[in-house]
């Protein structure tokens, strides 16, 4: 990354940070959306049980990994204030972290996952699908989180196309496992949808070993020195890497375990209802990787001009990256409004989960549009190391608002399951505008800070 001094050139190195992250994202989001869709294909029942298993997979999986993505802004301020000999060692601390969180996240996995599941009254073939699908994925969680690690820092030093190659390279891997295993073709075992979880497990291995290929024999990692030393676990060095990377793992958290908890609530409703509203939330959640994408590079782009002191730099960012975010899910939301048929073929070959499937994504509509604000305006905040207000807002729009309303909704008026996507769009909507009013806060208060320091 380098300094910036017109519109144009931060247009330019926004794009040349973002479009990368985005293609990686995409990708790593097409993961999921096979897992699903080759699932659905096979059968309903399959399809069932990896939504089932998803939703209780991915709300630990994006909220640990957001943990441990808060060596991002360790970096990118470390980067911009030239103390690029402290990197390695923190970037150690963080492999040490990811290590430690995938040990807790597999023992209390093999304590609850038989609990959670019987709690839940499912169907006996959709219970089984799932509880194997999810332990055949636990084997991939210590390369998952280490991966996230690499990957933070590799995005953290404006690489992210090398993120990109990597991610492209992992997913034609998922797909092919996902053929093999799911439908048992060239002498495979046949597994169904558990053979979607097996294929992830497998792919978060091959994307590990690769991003340690190219972060131990390429520049500009080689001549940071990373992994060329050993480092013991440090402590102290985990409460900073806490301190930034706990509340972006829980705000993250809130926001994807409120859509798993609707899922789960929904195991009241029949199989097809669970399946057409899984696929409508998979897709959702594809278009929610342009949001991502601008969340992730505003932290690099604000946390390397706020940590040089650049604070009209940073703040020309934010209102770049949210505006972009803005204008693109209105275009988002016209391929929902005229393509839903379209969307909802790619799901499932049965004309009753096809119409719900339809329906679902107009709910859809709504919600992506305040996730296009709320989430890039995270991202600034985590350029500005501000991380805590941000997760009582998520806690407090989703858990406190969004959640109860929609079980309001759904359970006693006649708008059954779309009560709960109502819910949503409520907290959603509540969350971005308390997230807007933080970051101008925080942009009062920084300016603010600099010029008294400059004074004194």
């Amino acid at each position: 990354m380098k300094q910036t001094h017109s519109l144009r050139q931060k247009a330019g190195q926004f794009l040349h940070i973002l479009f990368p992250i985005l293609i990686t994202q995409i990708a790593l989001s097409a993961i999921t959306f096979f897992d699903t869709n080759m699932s659905g294909k096979y059968g309903t029942d399959d399809l069932a049980g990896v939504a089932i298993g998803t939703s209780l997979w991915i709300p630990i999986q994006t909220g640990l990994s957001g943990i441990l993505m808060g060596i991002t802004p360790i970096v990118s301020h470390l980067i911009g204030s030239r103390k690029n000999n402290d990197v390695a060692y923190q970037v150690t601390q963080g492999i040490w972290l990811s290590l430690l969180i995938s040990l807790l996240v597999l023992a209390a996995g093999s304590l609850a996952l038989s609990p959670v599941l019987n709690f839940m009254n499912l169907e006996p073939l959709v219970r089984d699908i799932a509880f194997r699908f999810l332990c055949a994925i636990s084997v991939g969680i210590i390369p998952l989180f280490g991966y996230t690690v690499l990957r933070s820092t590799i995005d953290a030093l404006g690489q992210t196309r090398i993120s990109m190659l990597i991610t492209l390279i992992a997913l034609p891997v998922n797909v092919g496992l996902n053929y093999l295993l799911i439908f048992g073709k060239f002498g495979f075992p046949e597994l169904g949808g558990v053979g979607a979880g097996v294929a992830s497990a497998i792919t978060y291995w091959v994307i590990f070993a690769v991003a340690l290929h190219f972060i131990y024999r390429f520049e500009p990692f080689k001549s940071l020195q990373l992994f060329r030393k050993f480092y013991g676990l440090s402590l102290s060095s985990f409460k900073e890497l806490l301190k930034i990377g706990v509340p972006i793992g829980f705000s993250i958290f809130f926001e994807t375990a409120v859509f798993s908890a609707v899922t789960l609530l929904m195991s009241r409703f029949d199989t097809v209802t669970i399946a057409a509203h899984q696929a409508a939330i998979n897709f959702a959640s594809t278009l929610y990787m342009i949001p991502l994408s601008i969340c992730m590079s505003l932290t690099i782009l604000v946390g390397f001009e706020s940590g040089s002191g650049r604070l009209k730099d940073a703040r020309q960012y934010s209102i770049m990256g949210i505006g972009s975010a803005a204008a693109l899910s209105l275009l988002t939301a016209l391929v929902l409004l005229f393509a839903g048929n379209h969307v909802a073929g790619l799901y499932s070959d049965e004309s009753e989960v096809i119409g719900l499937i339809q329906h679902f994504l107009i709910y859809a509509i709504f919600f992506q549009i305040s996730d296009a604000i709320a989430t890039p305006t995270q991202g600034v905040l985590r350029g500005y190391k501000d991380v805590n207000p941000a997760f009582i807002i998520c806690f407090i729009a989703y858990w406190v608002i969004g959640l109860p309303t929609g079980y309001l909704l759904a359970t006693y008026t006649d708008m059954g399951a779309y009560g709960y996507w109502i819910g949503l769009i409520a907290g959603l909507a509540i969350g971005a505008i308390l997230l807007l009013g933080r970051l101008v806060k925080v942009q009062r208060n920084f300016s603010a800070r600099i010029l008294e320091q400059n004074n004194g």
